[in-house]
């Protein structure tokens, strides 16, 4: 992507967003929300819930991108891939924290990358109900909410010992995946759990330390590594390698945290 291009790509970006907060706020609360089980019926300890909601931010999201940006690819949740020309990808999840979002909580986003052969160069994590929206790359690294806009920067590196550490769910994954967590959550000051994308906003925006997931998809973190690595922090698998392909996911503040999480995690033998 050449310097020119930049400004049409944030622009375009920023009207997808816009997009999907008008359809995502059109549903949200809605007694009529319509709800589906993408898991089936056959385990019914298992849901994976979407709603009318996810498919129609999608669709709002990528009928921007056809009009502004037909030459690129697009990756998202709730339809098929489209091929591109340009070499870039954009990666769309509609409503990151689906169970959040039928729940009534506001701490689900949408989620926008655009990425690369190399991974994400530019990403926002929005969040509709609150009204804040953090992005990063591309020479960006901010935050714009009701308080108004101000830069993203991660927190001064704390210890291990010190930190504040996010999941989604406490169960992370596998067993193995779950030994490893817990490995790391056995040392930090502080863990919580249930914030879905906007953990790893808060990362960026200094607020939060840690976060460590596993069974991602790469429409939950494409964006996540892009706005984390703007303000300064580290977004790496559990082996220390690329992790925009989703998986099992480690976010930190700063390399030295990151080095402690990953060397507990090795020891787990996860």
């Amino acid at each position: 992507m050449s310097e020119r291009d930049i400004p049409a790509v944030l622009s375009t970006a920023h009207a997808v967003a816009e997009a999907a907060r008008r359809e995502t706020l059109r549903h949200f609360r809605s007694s009529a929300l319509l709800t589906d089980n993408k898991a089936g019926a056959g385990d019914l300890r298992a849901f994976d819930p979407v709603t009318v909601a996810d498919r129609a931010a999608e669709a709002a999201m990528r009928a921007v991108l056809a009009e502004r940006r037909p030459q690129d690819a697009i990756m998202g949740e709730e339809s098929a891939d489209l091929p591109g020309t340009s070499g870039l990808t954009w990666v769309l999840d509609p409503i990151d924290g689906t169970r959040g979002y039928i729940s009534g909580t506001p701490t689900w986003g949408v989620l926008i990358a655009l990425t690369d052969d190399e991974g994400p160069v530019y990403g926002i994590i929005d969040q509709p109900y609150i009204g804040e929206r953090f992005e990063g790359g591309l020479g960006r690294a901010r935050l714009t909410g009701p308080r108004g806009a101000r830069p993203l920067a991660v927190a001064p590196a704390p210890s291990l010992a010190e930190a504040t550490l996010f999941t989604t769910f406490p169960e992370v994954g596998t067993a193995q995946d779950r030994a490893g967590f817990e490995a790391v959550r056995d040392r930090v000051r502080l863990t919580r759990y249930g914030m879905d994308c906007y953990a790893y906003a808060l990362i960026a925006a200094g607020h939060v330390d840690l976060v460590i997931e596993a069974g991602l998809h790469p429409y939950d973190i494409c964006a996540p590594i892009a706005v984390i690595e703007a303000a300064g922090g580290v977004v790496t698998n559990w082996e220390g390698g690329p992790a925009h392909g989703g998986g099992r996911v480690l976010a930190a503040s700063s390399p030295r945290l990151h080095a402690e999480a990953l060397a507990r995690l090795a020891d787990a033998g996860a």
